[in-house]
């Protein structure tokens, strides 16, 4: 599988590049328009979950041990973090992002039935896959409700409700922007109180927290060591975000309000990273001057963590029943909110029992976007060399977003 996704990364960055050359200057204008602002909170909240939140604590001792490990010596574990998280990374949303908003209405790949099915398997497998990241690492982050390594009943219970929650506010995509623009606020907050924790304890922490900042600038002058696979543990997380860029790009294309497109990709790639940097410069510091989190903060995390999950759920939702069409209007609220929550919760279980693996997902999206590729060339070469603007009935109305279902 390793060649599989080194294919699908080499694909994808070489078709971003040429997207910049022929279409950069172009403005992109999606079917529900928004302000920049609003779109930088919903590609952000909806581009990532708990695993932002969580992971980070888990996974810097791993990067750290070298004689386990030895492959991440080229940099630090803040650096390695940052590049499997962020910048460079992001580019997958972006030439998602452009296909669904300026190219798939010409084409129409993704209304094949085969494709459209496939599709949505990527997406129902990567709702159930991020219900099970909430519910594997709810343990180490509040074991005063169990023995911080089993899961017990009290956890299922939350990752139920959770999926509960965000089915029943994919009834109206109005809820999208306060799930967005709430999720944010709440990010940077957690951000705020974890930062002063941290670094106002005492005059001299404060230039400490811009010494461990610093090193993220590692994360630049290996840029390269980050394109393809460093082993296993990069390719689940390069698979992961191949699972998570099809329909993320579906998600967030419709929002597009008017930005050119080279403008869509720094949008993508820098506002989503500055936080990402600032949150793992945060939680390294803690990681390294063994500060414990337990009790309050980790709290706050998991609260933060949960948000994050009912907003990627509730777009990923939004997507897989728009497109099969297993919408309210034609089965009602009841039984649509009680049919999501029961597939949702089965395939988290599913997951749980190692049945299912997010590289399986990942390696499907690979084959789309290839396949998609390849039928252009085929059948609708030159319609798509020929586009110059966005599909005309996309007009800039940031008033639609009010009057959408």
């Amino acid at each position: 599988m390793t060649t599989w996704l080194s294919i699908g990364i080499l694909f994808t960055f070489a078709a971003i590049a040429f997207v910049i050359y022929r279409w950069g200057n172009m403005k992109c204008i999606g079917v529900t328009p928004v302000r920049k602002f609003t779109f930088i909170a919903i590609l952000f909240t909806s581009g990532l979950d708990v695993g932002l939140i969580m992971f980070p604590l888990t996974e810097f001792a791993g990067y750290a041990d070298l004689a386990a490990s030895p492959e991440y010596g080229f940099s630090n574990p803040l650096a390695i973090e940052f590049g499997f998280w962020a910048f460079f990374i992001w580019a997958f949303y972006f030439l998602t992002c452009f296909y669904f908003c300026v190219i798939e209405p010409r084409v129409k790949f993704f209304e094949i039935p085969l494709i459209k099915f496939i599709n949505n398997l990527v997406i129902i497998g990567t709702c159930a896959f991020t219900a099970y990241l909430l519910l594997t690492n709810l343990p180490w982050y509040l074991p005063g409700l169990g023995d911080g390594e089993t899961i017990v009943g009290s956890f299922y219970l939350i990752v139920f409700l959770v999926i509960a929650a965000a089915v029943y506010s994919s009834t109206n995509i109005r809820y999208v922007r306060i799930l967005s623009l709430g999720s944010s606020w709440l990010f940077l907050g957690l951000i705020a109180i974890m930062w002063a924790g941290a670094f106002l304890s005492d005059s001299s922490s404060v230039g400490e927290f811009f010494t461990t900042f610093a090193l993220l600038g590692d994360y630049f002058t290996n840029l390269h060591n980050f394109i393809l696979p460093i082993n296993d543990y990069h390719e689940f997380y390069l698979f992961w975000w191949f699972a998570w860029s099809i329909m993320i790009g579906q998600f967030t294309a419709r929002f597009v309000g008017g930005m050119r497109t080279y403008q869509v990709l720094i949008a993508m790639m820098v506002f989503p990273s500055i936080p990402i940097a600032i949150w793992f410069t945060v939680l390294y510091y803690y990681s390294a001057n063994a500060i414990p989190t337990a009790g309050f903060y980790n709290l706050a995390m998991v609260i933060v963590g949960v948000t994050f999950v009912i907003n990627s759920l509730d777009s990923l939702v939004r997507l897989y029943t728009d497109n099969l069409n297993l919408t309210v209007q034609r089965f009602g609220k009841v039984r649509y909110i009680i049919g999501n929550i029961a597939l949702l919760s089965g395939l988290t279980l599913l997951f749980k029992l190692d049945f299912l693996q997010i590289q399986w997902v990942g390696a499907l999206a690979i084959g789309l976007i290839l396949g998609c590729f390849g039928y252009i060339l085929l059948t609708h070469y030159q319609k798509v060399v020929e586009i110059e603007r966005s599909p005309k009935a996309n007009k800039i109305d940031f008033t639609k977003i009010e009057l959408a279902n």
